[in-house]
């Protein structure tokens, strides 16, 4: 019997494949626990269907994504840090310091989950801070750190 998988199953397949099982295996186990649905003409339109709005998806998003590093790309964030003699600093700036003076400053919503920082900034200065914001679109944007 052809199944429509409708949820990963180990060792089957993964959601949204065709799989050819028993009839007892998809009677028994697939079909009452919900893990997939009959391959019927209607449940392979319904799946075709499925997966060109996942991919119309996919493209806006991907499109969002280049259009806000495009905006990101000169932008620069202004953080105050307080500093002693010779420009050594107290404690460092990190990712959610940034996200917070990014959303102040340019009103736009960050993550710092996406953002990459080698190390937390530790001294004055310009840097160039990467973040991601799709698998294949990398934004980049300036923070310069002055003493307070």
């Amino acid at each position: 019997m052809k199944v429509i998988l409708l949820e990963d199953v180990k060792s089957l397949g993964k959601k949204g494949e065709i799989v050819t099982v028993s009839d007892g295996y998809a009677r028994n186990m697939i079909l009452p626990k919900k893990l997939g649905v009959e391959a019927t003409g209607k449940n392979l339109n319904d799946l075709k269907l499925q997966n060109k709005h996942a991919e119309k998806v996919a493209q806006e998003n991907l499109e969002a994504a280049q259009a806000l590093a495009e905006q990101l790309k000169d932008k620069k964030v202004e953080l105050k840090m307080k500093a002693g003699e010779g420009g050594r600093t107290f404690g460092s700036i990190s990712t959610k310091e940034i996200a917070e003076a990014a959303k102040k400053q340019l009103g736009m919503e960050l993550d710092k989950k996406k953002m990459v920082l080698r190390d937390p900034i530790k001294a004055l200065g310009t840097y160039e801070i990467q973040i991601k914001l799709h698998p294949s679109v990398t934004g980049s944007f300036t923070v310069h750190v002055s003493e307070e």
